[in-house]
C-alpha cells in the first residue's frame, strides 16, 4: 500500500512539473493564456498529491498505535477495573482530568 501511495505521489508530481516547465518553455509562446491556466493546474497538484500520499488506506492499521491502547472518546467507558482505572498512572490522570474528577493546578 505503501509502495501505491508513493508511486501516485510522485507521479502527481511529475505532472506538475511537466505542466509548469512546458507552460513556461514553449507554450507561452503560443498562448499566454493557456500558460497561466497550466501554472493554476500546476499549483493546484501538489497538495492534492500530499493528500494522496498520506492518506491512510482500509487495511492500512492506522489504530494501532505504538505504545498504547485505543481510549474511548470522552463520554464513553473506559477500559479497566475501579472506576475505570486503565493501570497507566499518566493516562488514567488525562481522564480523571477530563471526566471532572480531579482538577489542575
Amino acid at each position: 500500500m505503501y509502495r501505491r501511495r508513493r508511486r501516485a505521489y510522485f507521479v502527481l508530481m511529475g505532472v506538475c512539473l511537466v505542466l509548469f516547465v512546458s507552460a513556461w518553455a514553449f507554450v507561452r509562446l503560443w498562448s499566454m493564456p493557456a500558460a497561466i491556466a497550466m501554472c493554476v493546474v500546476a499549483m493546484v497538484i501538489p497538495p492534492v498529491a500530499a493528500m494522496v500520499g498520506n492518506r491512510k488506506g482500509p487495511e492500512d492499521r492506522w489504530w494501532d498505535e505504538p505504545g498504547g491502547q485505543r481510549q474511548p472518546p470522552p463520554g464513553e467507558a473506559r477500559p479497566g477495573k475501579d472506576g475505570g482505572a486503565t493501570g497507566d498512572p499518566e493516562s488514567d490522570a488525562w481522564w480523571d482530568e477530563l471526566d471532572g474528577r480531579k482538577r489542575r493546578g
